[in-house]
């Protein structure tokens, strides 16, 4: 059964994700949905399990797809690869390590609390239906303290891509993540060839970024 979130709280965090957009056209939070502390580097210092058997439940009911498993025998991650950053599973499963991911593929940053991430996750799935077997697509769950909001919010747009989570901030310093939504290229040899953070309004921009980016084509919305 889909869990509720108590009424105040949302619309608290709804206001301050419309206030976020209004001056900076991204999300950019100073401390955790709950009130968790900083440690001064922009990472969070509270404990979030984010593999608990409410979780995995919760992610298999919403149809959510495993995160990828580095391939055997792989060479060693390029210069210019993601972070060599593990980061676990949302809902469960292996840890993946960014810089053995290769693509084609796009990594978007995301999380509940943010309201533009909210509006865009749709085309993100859109990519995963249409272009799943041209270009792989993982979320990140970053600086979000509540998986199981997390979760929500996937089952709720229909998301079915999988996603790890940071809850920490581990991605902040070494890919400067300024605020949310982000989006990350990452080509065939595990480079990554660009990122930036946009508010992506349609499909149609998506597209167009991935064929930009990456050279792969996966068509408008139609």
């Amino acid at each position: 059964m889909r869990r509720t979130r108590p009424g105040p709280l949302r619309v608290v965090v709804g206001a301050a994700a419309a206030s976020a957009v209004l001056l900076l056209a991204a999300c950019a939070p100073t401390a955790g949905p709950d009130g968790e502390g900083s440690d001064g580097q922009g990472r969070f210092t509270a404990d979030v399990d984010v593999d608990t058997p409410e979780l995995r439940a919760a992610k298999k009911e919403a149809g959510i797809a495993d995160c990828p498993s580095a391939p055997g025998g792989r060479a060693a991650a390029p210069e210019d690869a993601l972070p060599q950053v593990s980061l676990p599973c949302l809902g469960g499963g292996p840890d993946v390590d960014l810089s053995a991911l290769r693509g084609p593929m796009v990594v978007n940053l995301w999380a509940q609390w943010c309201g533009p991430c909210r509006e865009e996750l749709p085309y993100y799935q859109q990519l995963h239906e249409r272009g799943g077997d041209r270009v792989g697509i993982l979320g990140v769950d970053y600086q979000d303290t509540r998986p199981d909001w997390a979760l929500d919010l996937l089952d709720e747009t229909g998301v079915t891509y999988p996603s790890v989570a940071d809850p920490g901030g581990e991605l902040r310093v070494p890919l400067r993540v300024r605020g949310l939504p982000g989006i990350l290229f990452v080509d065939g040899d595990g480079r990554l060839v660009h990122q930036e953070f946009v508010v992506i309004e349609s499909y149609e921009q998506l597209a167009g970024l991935v064929e930009q980016h990456l050279g792969v084509a996966v068509g408008s919305a139609g």
